[in-house]
């Protein structure tokens, strides 16, 4: 009788030994962030719960394909960082494969498993292996728990029962812990994100300043010269199409969220669009844009923008004679060189005549401008005229999908 009493109390006394390890556990889980932490105090744990000196935390790699040791308690430094497969011939890795626990309650003369020798050297003997389930079902168990132990030991029901809820315990302080810091991740993220669009609204305001100052100089330019009524009108086209110029940049700048880059391609035709408007008054000219998706850095993007406007206001003031023809717009990356891209011009007009130009007007406009973007142009006059402009993409703009 007496026998029977110290046996029940024993199991009492072990029972309520594992439901402490498994509240410490849980409470200090909820508080940690810190994977690392959280692994070592469940092994830790573990181990006190079970009344055994060895407990480890093994992790599956998918990669790898294994199962490497994170951490654990009662074992040498040397051990954490080994590996061992996940198949049937470790106890470890026959409770991944099987997802059910894996008990020796004598490893002597066991041929059933292929141990590490880090067993030997810590004279295990009896060993339990549960599986640590994966964040969801769908994905791969997380790895495996196991606590080991120098002497034999019959483990019993109660034991795996405590281990498999202790190992869920730990499976969701992991997803957890995961969550935790997709959580923080996302928030640095967006932190930054709001600190680049305060200073990319500061350079919005810096730039509308910048060209309403360009805007204005461009109307005392025009005032302090001695031109006809004909030319007048044709200095202020010119100032309105530079002025739509600015307004697309913004316009885009806006649509994508204040980015430091812009779409040229869809930037060059809504610019296409707008000099169709301004110039096929009473006119038979068909302007065609065929462009892909070139991010490019805004100031770059002013500019060969002003480029592409003055070449094709270019094509509608002086290549059809009889209000009659076509002007073609292609933009793509250089197939051979991703960090170029090209832009063609073309119209089947009456060919290119050079007039007399300054830097602020006509052909040396567009070669000062493409200049300053670092790109070359090119000019072939034969069977209409023909503009061939190579400009640079930075390397952290470079993208391969097409819109």
């Amino acid at each position: 009788m007496s026998d029977q009493l110290s046996g029940d109390a024993a199991r009492v006394e072990n029972f309520l030994r594992q439901q402490a390890a498994i509240a410490d556990f849980g409470s200090f889980a909820l508080r940690e962030d810190d994977l690392e932490k959280i692994l070592a105090a469940a092994a830790r744990a573990c181990a006190d719960g079970m009344n055994v000196p060895f407990c480890k935390v093994c992790r599956y790699r998918a990669e790898e394909n294994d199962l490497v040791i994170e951490t654990g308690v009662g074992w040498n430094d040397g051990v954490f960082g080994c590996t061992v497969l996940p198949n049937i011939s470790s106890p470890q890795g026959r409770a991944f494969i099987t997802g059910l626990p894996a008990v020796c309650n004598n490893l002597i003369g066991d041929t059933d498993f292929v141990l590490p020798p880090f067993y030997a050297e810590h004279n295990i003997i009896s060993t339990v292996d549960v599986i640590i389930k994966g964040p969801t079902p769908e994905q791969p168990p997380y790895g495996i728990l196991e606590i080991c132990s120098a002497e034999r030991h019959d483990y019993d029901e109660h034991d795996i029962h405590f281990l498999t809820i202790f190992a869920n315990v730990l499976s969701e302080a992991v997803a957890t812990a995961f969550r935790n810091e997709a959580m923080h991740t996302a928030m640095m993220q967006m932190q930054k994100l709001v600190e680049q669009k305060n200073v990319l609204a500061q350079e919005l305001q810096h730039r509308v300043r910048n060209n309403l100052q360009l805007v204005y100089s461009m109307l005392i330019q025009q005032l302090d010269e001695d031109a006809t009524g004909v030319n007048v009108r044709r200095r202020i086209q010119e100032i309105a199409r530079r002025v739509s110029v600015l307004a697309q940049v913004y316009d885009h700048l806006l649509g994508t969220e204040m980015t430091r880059t812009l779409d040229f391609g869809r930037y060059s035709k809504s610019l296409c669009v707008g000099l169709s408007d301004i110039q096929t008054m009473q006119r038979d000219i068909t302007l065609t844009c065929i462009t892909e998706h070139i991010p490019l850095d805004l100031d770059d993007a002013t500019t060969i923008g002003i480029v592409m406007t003055e070449i094709v206001s270019n094509s509608y003031d002086h290549a059809f004679p009889s209000n009659t023809g076509t002007i073609v717009v292609n933009i793509r990356r250089n197939p051979t060189n991703p960090f170029f891209a090209t832009m063609t011009i073309r119209d089947n007009g009456t060919g290119f005549t050079p007039q007399a130009e300054t830097k602020r007007h006509g052909l040396g406009l567009v070669r000062r401008l493409v200049e300053q973007v670092n790109g070359i142009a090119s000019l072939d006059s034969n069977h209409g005229t023909s503009w061939t402009i190579a400009f640079p993409i930075t390397s952290k703009n470079v993208h391969y999908t097409e819109s």
